[in-house]
């Protein structure tokens, strides 16, 4: 197998999703374009307040679920996190990031930068920075067109993609995809058209043993 599609779910505003870029980076570093990565979207945090509300009302309520995602981000070196996450300006929902951030995978020019990553990269990446970071509530339109102007990204461009429907569309197409693949939890990711999947905090090493034994041999001709 010469190229590897990757089928990556995640929620901007999930830890797990934010501390493990790192991971996803380092593929793309290593393996260029043995690797193709598309990236969609799963509602985890679709109404994040209930979310909070059922899960975390015996455990601290919204403090409580903040105090978990700093600790969880403490165990990572590389990831900073704003002591007031979810605490401060709370979104009320991923849904508004995940279609913006389908408006910028639907511009015409993805083309990469230095680094190799193109608009739709630095954007998503951008806005987990914005939450994670500095706490910015990224459920709102006003937060979002902000994060496009910092990025150079062509503003009137999404919001006419936005208003034609077509990143609904888009989004709709992964909401729909996660369905079927029965992917639930942020991160997921598929390989081997859907055959093989690693969810959640899985290691770097887990992954690429993944990918090598993928190109190592063609998906069906070994048993073991």
């Amino acid at each position: 197998m010469d190229r590897i599609r990757i089928q990556h779910f995640s929620d901007v505003l999930c830890v797990w999703a934010y501390v493990s870029q790192i991971r996803i980076d380092e593929l793309k570093q290593q393996f260029g374009t043995q690797v193709e990565l598309e990236y969609h979207y799963v509602p985890v945090f679709g109404h994040a307040h209930q979310k909070l509300q059922a899960q975390w009302s015996q455990r601290g309520g919204t403090e409580g679920y903040s105090r978990h995602v700093r600790e969880v981000v403490a165990k990572f070196e590389h990831c900073p996190i704003h002591p007031d996450i979810w605490v401060r300006d709370t979104p009320r929902s991923s849904l508004p990031a995940h279609l913006f951030l389908c408006a910028v995978k639907l511009l015409e020019d993805q083309a990469p930068d230095a680094a190799g990553n193109t608009p739709f990269e630095r954007a998503a990446w951008a806005l987990r920075q914005a939450f994670f970071c500095h706490a910015v509530d990224i459920s709102r339109h006003e937060a979002l067109r902000t994060l496009a102007q910092r990025l150079a990204l062509p503003v009137a461009e999404i919001e006419s993609i936005l208003a034609s429907g077509a990143a609904h569309a888009l989004l709709s197409e992964d909401m729909a995809l996660a369905r079927d693949q029965s992917v639930r939890a942020s991160p997921t990711l598929l390989f081997n058209e859907g055959r093989q999947m690693l969810t959640g905090n899985v290691g770097y090493r887990v992954i690429e043993a993944n990918v090598r034994e993928l190109l190592r041999a063609p998906a069906g001709s070994s048993w073991c």
